[in-house]
């Protein structure tokens, strides 16, 4: 298998709050075929889908497994600099993100925050200043 994704999904019980989020609170662009069963998200070169529980727990024939909410998976963005992470912040809580750990300095270096999106799932704004964020968005591994 080559190292790479194609696709991350995010499980959610309301596709349409989710979808708001990204798109009326974060400015992002669902593509064309999104609807309330499902929903995509263009990045560089992946997806970001979101897809409705009860169509995953009947594509399954059970239910979805135990830790969706549990914050055992988390999406992150990262920008070019500690100003971009404070503003992507106040606009993501603007939308309706939940706090978990507002912008703070971490350990390794960094500067970073974690929210609870609508839908359950956590979002890290992070800047880390080891990586290069090229014009495009896309991630150099410094």
């Amino acid at each position: 298998m080559e190292q790479r994704l194609s696709l991350i999904t995010l499980v959610v019980d309301d596709i349409a709050t989710t979808r708001r989020f990204l798109t009326d609170g974060l400015g992002w662009t669902a593509h064309g075929p999104s609807n309330d069963e499902v929903a995509f998200f263009p990045l560089n070169g992946m997806v970001l889908g979101l897809y409705a529980r009860p169509k995953l727990e009947e594509e399954l024939g059970h239910p979805a497994p135990a830790g969706v909410h549990g914050h055992s998976c988390s999406i992150a963005w990262n920008g070019r600099s500690q100003a971009d992470v404070d503003e992507m912040f106040e606009k993501a809580h603007a939308a309706g993100a939940k706090v978990i750990k507002p912008p703070h300095g971490t350990h390794w270096g960094g500067y970073s925050c974690y929210l609870e999106m609508p839908g359950g799932h956590m979002l890290e704004l992070a800047f880390n200043p080891f990586w290069t964020i090229a014009e495009d968005g896309s991630v150099r591994l410094d």
